[in-house]
């Protein structure tokens, strides 16, 4: 006898196959396509289908958008065909063909003779992390050439994992390794602290300590928010030295104390009542990331919060987000995989943390938090 639940899935089987047979079906598309009713939904679809096979154009088209310097020359002020071409340093030819297609993804727009920034290209230029990202991107590009190859090598070994390999290397990394990673996490930061601090509240504790902080730009938006509050900084040694000049430019070398070590082996700092996690844990695979929870619980007194933000797997109207970019980026990076709030709410228990709490951030897609204290 089949229990409910098992009932349950054999239903849903027979609809998934029926559902299945009639979507691969000729007739059924052609159908679809004609009667009114079904004629908008089989249009959406073929739209989004469409746009997983141009996805990867469509990419490039924007990474020729920020590389020529497109969109920043066009929001000094609308420009003529030949005034572009000799601005972004491409043929006559070339340029039209990428202005007619950053058109047809609304980053910029025809203005009678002219041509003007937008509204895509606007909200682009309003984030500089996003730009760096695209730039970077060809890194990731690089290795997902050959998607198979990558799967089957078991992630990493390409031109994304030399980039940042230093930080599974336990206590290494010099400033010409460090740089250009920590450097892209610092421009992409300021969008992220901004949700954090929007979504909690810092002004109730005493010290911080972000752990894995980089070059300190969560720190800093922090400081600037809470002025009050006493800021500490963990990372491995060549990238405290480039936050403790960021610290020192911006007059908070008095309110800041910089760590340097190796959080997969080297004990944190006591002292913080709070203890940050800014898009650390999902870089790193289970036991690393077991083992740094375990240690944060240890550094923290009773009573102690530690707050992790990052992107999380199966955010709501985010799916692709989790899974499929970041489970491709990590996996190519060699290192780390996105967990769902569920799947950070079992570490976290299992670390000794209890009473997790997940907070709403204005865009998961970017970022969801989760509170827990010991």
């Amino acid at each position: 006898m089949l229990s409910s639940g098992s009932s349950s899935v054999g239903l849903q089987e027979r609809w998934i196959g029926l559902r299945n047979r009639l979507l691969s079906s000729a007739r059924f598309q052609r159908f679809a396509t004609r009667f009114p009713l079904t004629r908008p939904v089989a249009r959406r679809r073929a739209r989004a289908l469409f746009d997983l096979v141009a996805g990867f154009t469509y990419s490039q088209i924007l990474a020729a958008c920020v590389e020529t310097g497109l969109l920043d020359v066009l929001a000094e002020e609308p420009a003529d065909l030949a005034a572009i071409a000799d601005r972004i340093a491409l043929p006559i030819t070339g340029t039209e063909r990428l202005l007619r297609a950053a058109a047809a993804l609304g980053l910029v727009q025809p203005l009678g003779a002219r041509w003007a920034l937008g509204a895509g290209g606007a909200a682009l230029r309003g984030n500089r992390g996003v730009a760096e990202m695209i730039v970077h991107h060809r890194l990731l590009y690089a290795d997902l050439a050959d998607p198979v190859a990558l799967l089957r090598r078991g992630g990493g070994g390409g031109a994304l994992s030399g980039l940042w390999h230093y930080a599974e290397a336990a206590g290494t990394g010099d400033a010409a390794a460090v740089g250009a990673y920590s450097a892209l996490m610092a421009a992409s930061q300021p969008l992220i602290a901004a949700q954090v601090m929007d979504a909690y509240p810092f002004h109730r504790h005493e010290r911080l300590l972000d752990v894995g902080g980089g070059e300190g730009a969560f720190l800093m938006a922090v400081a600037a928010r809470v002025p009050r509050l006493a800021l500490g900084l963990f990372d491995l040694p060549a990238v405290v030295d480039r936050a403790r000049g960021r610290f020192d430019s911006a007059g908070l070398a008095a309110r800041t104390t910089v760590f340097a070590g190796d959080f997969l082996q080297d004990p944190l700092p006591s002292g913080f009542d709070l203890v940050s996690l800014v898009r650390v844990l999902h870089d790193h695979d289970d036991d690393h990331a077991s083992a740094l929870l375990y240690a944060i619980y240890e550094a923290l007194p009773r009573g102690g919060t530690i707050l992790i933000a990052e992107p999380m797997a199966g955010a709501r109207g985010a799916e692709p987000m989790g899974d499929a970019y970041f489970g491709f980026y990590l996996w190519a990076m060699g290192s780390g995989r996105p967990r769902t709030r569920e799947g950070i709410v079992t570490m976290l228990h299992a670390a000794g943390f209890s009473r997790p709490q997940l907070l709403n951030t204005a865009m998961p897609l970017t970022c969801s938090i989760i509170v827990a204290s010991k």
